[in-house]
């Protein structure tokens, strides 16, 4: 394939492990759709954003600002990538990167805690997402004979924390989903594989309750006394895609800098 038909789709691309992800990828040539779902307010930053990545490298961006969890939106996106990528172009890689869900913890005063539509909306964001694009983008047959899908998961997989707890059942499922897509889609060429990373202070870490305490026990755990950063997550991501990382999928990799070691 040409370096010109190159093309990334990135889901939450505006900003943290997203962002970062999408830098990285440019730099190597690849051409970048990237869906986010921003305030018009935070717009003329993004943008600028954007137009730095697409002219520093040389390379061809473009965005839409919608929520990728809706049917209707993926479909009228879909729709547009069919003219955009109808000269032979392919999306090589999708990266999952959507950050959308509750925070509430299970029981809150005045009936303010978790319910199952709390439940239901982080799932369908966070994860069954993920299977929605993969299912559309191929049978709209814009995937690359050799495809890499990566999504991020957290140690909230298996740890419970305060406020987490719809998060934590939408990093599980992904992790499944991504799974059997590694096994399901292995004759259409594809690939998909979860990245673990470590505390990193991205918007999103942010909002979770407690973030503060989770970044100091992540700076004590950790042997290399750092955070991991969104560039730390982006260079794995790359990684993912090169022919000498055909070989690995279906599993979740850690990019920690071994701060789950203890």
């Amino acid at each position: 394939m040409n370096l010109k038909d190159n093309w990334a789709l990135i889901l939450g691309g505006s900003s943290g492990l997203g962002l970062a992800t999408a830098k990285k990828l440019a730099v190597h040539g690849y051409n970048l759709i990237i869906i986010h779902r921003d305030a018009r307010v935070n717009m003329p930053k993004i943008e600028k954003e954007f137009k730095e990545i697409e002219q520093g490298n040389k390379i061809v961006l473009k965005h839409f600002n919608c929520d990728a969890a809706k049917i209707e939106k993926r479909e009228a996106v879909l729709k547009e990538l069919k003219i955009l990528l109808k000269n032979g172009g392919k999306i090589s890689a999708l990266i999952h990167s959507i950050a959308k869900g509750s925070l509430k913890p299970m029981h809150g005063k005045n009936g303010t805690g978790l319910n199952h539509e709390d439940f239901n909306i982080t799932l369908n964001a966070m994860a069954l997402s993920l299977f929605d694009w993969t299912k559309s983008i191929f049978e709209a047959g814009l995937f690359a004979s050799d495809t890499r899908i990566v999504s991020f998961t957290s140690e909230g997989n298996t740890k419970a924390w305060q406020g987490y707890a719809a998060v934590s059942v939408a990093k599980v499922t992904l992790e499944a989903i991504t799974r059997n897509i590694a096994l399901e889609y292995a004759g259409m060429g594809i690939k998909a594989n979860c990245i673990q990373a470590g505390a990193t202070e991205t918007p999103a870490f942010k909002m979770i309750p407690g973030n503060e305490k989770l970044k100091e026990s992540a700076l004590r755990r950790n042997p290399n006394g750092r955070l991991t950063t969104p560039e730390d997550v982006a260079n794995v991501v790359y990684l993912l895609t090169t022919d000498e990382a055909k070989w690995i999928t279906g599993t979740v990799i850690k990019v920690d800098g071994g701060e789950s070691l203890r």
